[in-house]
């Protein structure tokens, strides 16, 4: 019978389920430097912050020098769609969906660009069958599905002569799990998810194809300011220096720069997935141990170690926003309902910026309220 007292341990760090996500641990705002707060993007103070923010995604990413790294507006929905608006058009479109992100950029190729792509699609908790991508087409796709806990298990799959461009969303995949550099063309992410920085920023990580056809290609439809990246068919390079499109958050910025040399501190991204993969294995273990929960991921080789989702026995959304509720109220974990748009269940984040004994100590709160709310049943 499940145990129906309070547990006398709660989570040191209560954690979210999506972005904003925990902060690293040691994060305080009196850490953050504070020069440059209030002065403008465009002063050397201000440029030299934003160049040291790129400097260091790519020392921790291991982002190789043939790819280009810049911080844009929009967060990673931003960054994503800049990516589709200037280098889509000119060739046929693979869109793969698998949980709501990736229907989104299905939605705004049909139904904004209406460039009529190819669709292969998957139910929550499943991959579409990645032996059916056409190469010859750029493809679109979520490296890993926060809102449904798959992930794409490698980039083996990619063809390496395509001639299409690889487009990954990637934003609660990057510093959790290996991107094959050479097999993608486009990445994009956002600092609120593995980072547990700010939102509103997305980071747009382009390869040399990705470069190439931006210079040799224009889309016939308007491409609003913020979205426009190359001009007389040259790369404006200085996107990828710090000279941003638009106005950034410095403070932002500084919080992102604060996580990168955490990330530093911990051993890089080596150190960052080992966090997450412990994170992941010890919520692997309270979902073993009990029998009304489970992984709507079902196939360890395309689960989420970042963005875990859980399904939960009889449960449905009003049972979920119930359970939910009871933890918040008790301050043992914030916003860990499943995704609107999913099946109802649970979404636990496992980044590194979450410590081991903090998932460890969720396991009795889950009882808990499952029990609270199964009483009387």
């Amino acid at each position: 019978m499940t145990d129906n007292s309070v547990p006398s341990r709660k989570p040191a760090r209560p954690f979210f389920s999506s972005g904003p996500c925990a902060k690293p641990p040691g994060w305080s705002p009196e850490k953050l430097q504070i020069d440059s707060l209030g002065r403008s993007h465009r002063s050397k103070l201000g440029k030299a912050r934003l160049a040291l923010c790129i400097d260091l995604i790519r020392e921790v990413l291991e982002v190789p020098e043939t790819h280009l790294v810049g911080i844009v507006p929009g967060s990673d929905t931003g960054a994503v769609e800049m990516a589709m608006w200037t280098m889509l058009g000119g060739r046929p479109v693979t869109t793969l969906a698998w949980e709501s992100f990736g229907e989104g950029w299905v939605t705004d190729a049909v139904k904004q660009l209406k460039i009529e792509p190819t669709v292969l699609r998957a139910d929550y908790g499943q991959l579409p069958d990645l032996k059916q991508v056409d190469w010859s087409n750029d493809v679109i796709f979520t490296w890993n599905g926060t809102t449904s806990g798959v992930c794409v298990p490698n980039g083996d799959w990619i063809s390496a002569d395509r001639d299409g461009l690889a487009i990954a969303d990637a934003t609660s995949a990057v510093f959790a799990q290996d991107i094959a550099w050479d097999k993608v063309d486009v990445l994009t992410f956002s600092w609120q998810k593995v980072l547990g920085g700010e939102g509103a920023h997305g980071v747009l990580i382009l390869g040399p194809r990705a470069v190439e056809r931006l210079e040799n290609f224009t889309p016939s439809w308007p491409l609003p300011k913020v979205f426009r990246l190359a001009k007389g068919g040259k790369l404006i390079d200085g996107i990828f220096t710090g000279a941003t499109i638009n106005t950034p958050s410095m403070l932002a910025v500084e919080d992102a720069i604060f996580a990168l040399e955490w990330a530093k501190s911990i051993g890089g991204l080596a150190g960052m997935k080992a966090r997450a993969n412990a994170n992941a294995q010890a919520l692997d273990k309270i979902v073993q141990e009990r029998s009304w929960l489970g992984h709507l991921a079902q196939d360890p080789a395309s689960r989420s170690n970042t963005s875990v989702c859980l399904t939960v026995e009889g449960a449905d959304t009003d049972f979920i926003k119930k359970f939910a509720k009871l933890l918040e109220e008790q301050d043992a974990a914030y916003d860990i309902a499943g995704y609107r748009d999913a099946p109802a269940g649970l979404r636990i984040w496992c980044g590194a910026t979450v410590d081991t004994a903090d998932i460890e100590a969720l396991g009795p709160w889950l009882d808990w309220a499952y029990a609270q709310l199964t009483a009387n049943s």
